[in-house]
């Protein structure tokens, strides 16, 4: 009698990974739903008190939550080869502008300023918006929790690649952060919260654009011109 039996798991029982990628829709669905009414309700109040620190984590929070979910089920998607790559040509203003549009109000209450640069006016790049976004928008919740006074965005040409930067004028990563960024799964570190689960997500992201057999990729740096550190993804 075959073993193989044995690797097949008992009939009528569940997929742990598909349960939790499920909840995590809900949860992702249920937080907007909470946002929604959130904001509709802050808009009742009046300037003085919509303006609040407190508000201003709810904001911040709220944001950071819903990336996290988000590159949760990327990532299970990813895993069971079910996130497509849709890739379009995109305004390269118009697409930093909405990312730090989204943060405008959590940069406001955090008094840090915001600006971009573009290379060259009208710069296109072909990649997929939606998901180049997330990773994006990762990073900036990441640059405000860490910055001083000011975040930047920068998008140029690298050689024949589209580079986006985005720098703060924090402290920098950490070195140990910077010396093992080629393994992106660090692991949990209680002390800074972090699981390295944000760079898997950004290479893995990087790595589905792909032209002429060259994969995106991403890196951390620090010495930005902010003084703080740097996140750069290269996109072919």
């Amino acid at each position: 009698m075959s073993d193989d039996f044995r690797d097949e798991p008992p009939a009528g029982t569940l997929d742990f990974s598909t349960v939790i990628a499920s909840t995590v829709h809900d949860m992702k669905n249920s937080l907007g739903l909470l946002m929604q009414a959130y904001t509709e309700s802050l808009a009742a109040l009046p300037p003085e008190a919509s303006n609040s620190r407190e508000h201003g984590i709810i904001e911040y929070e709220s944001l950071r939550l819903n990336g996290m979910l988000v590159q949760m089920l990327g990532l299970y998607k990813l895993g069971v080869n079910q996130l497509p790559l849709r890739p379009a040509w995109n305004d390269l203003e118009d697409f930093i502008g909405g990312q730090l549009a989204r943060h405008q109000d959590i940069l406001e209450a955090r008094h840090i300023t915001a600006s971009q640069d573009v290379e060259d006016p009208g710069m296109l790049g072909f990649f997929d918006a939606e998901l180049v976004g997330s990773v994006v928008a990762n990073v900036i919740n990441n640059s405000i929790r860490y910055a001083r006074s000011a975040i930047h965005l920068q998008a140029s040409m690298d050689g024949d690649e589209l580079l986006i930067a985005i720098s703060d004028d924090g402290q920098g990563y950490p070195p140990a952060m910077i010396e093992k960024q080629s393994d992106y799964v660090l692991g949990i570190d209680m002390s800074t919260g972090s699981t390295g689960l944000g760079l898997y997500f950004g290479q893995r992201i990087a790595q589905l654009h792909e032209r002429n057999g060259v994969t995106g990729r991403i890196a951390l740096s620090n010495g930005s011109a902010l003084g703080g550190g740097e996140f750069r993804i290269w996109l072919p």
